[in-house]
């Protein structure tokens, strides 16, 4: 059974720095996208950061310059970086990834979520 469990989230105070991780595990093919999104209370599930198999990034425009998304393909993982954090910035933050099982099924996964909270 595949699974994405994040760590990593806390309370932290304005202009402070967290590190979340993700980590997939299971019977895994192929791992291509994986990202992180956010939801903040009352509000919808939003896309922070995604990166593809190769490289390639996509941030939010309001996290862009702040948070930093890499991955690590042989430990099936994927890390946000984030820095001078701000209040708007708490959420409910959950990894996400585009892949295909051992069984040959391709879907979304989703981590259960952390929470981050920027509060002073």
């Amino acid at each position: 059974q595949v699974q994405l469990v994040e760590s990593g989230g806390g309370l932290v105070q304005p202009g402070g720095s967290l590190r979340l991780s993700c980590a997939a595990s299971g019977i895994i093919f192929s791992i291509y996208t994986m990202g992180w999104y956010r939801q903040a209370p009352g509000k919808q599930r939003e896309l922070v950061a995604a990166i593809t198999s190769s490289g390639r990034t996509n941030y939010a425009e309001s996290v862009k310059g702040r948070f930093t998304i890499s991955r690590d393909n042989v430990k099936k993982m994927v890390y946000l970086q984030m820095n001078s954090l701000k209040p708007e910035d708490t959420a409910v933050y959950y990894c996400n990834a585009d892949l295909t099982t051992g069984g040959g099924f391709r879907g979304d996964y989703w981590g259960q979520g952390t929470q981050v909270t920027v509060s002073s």
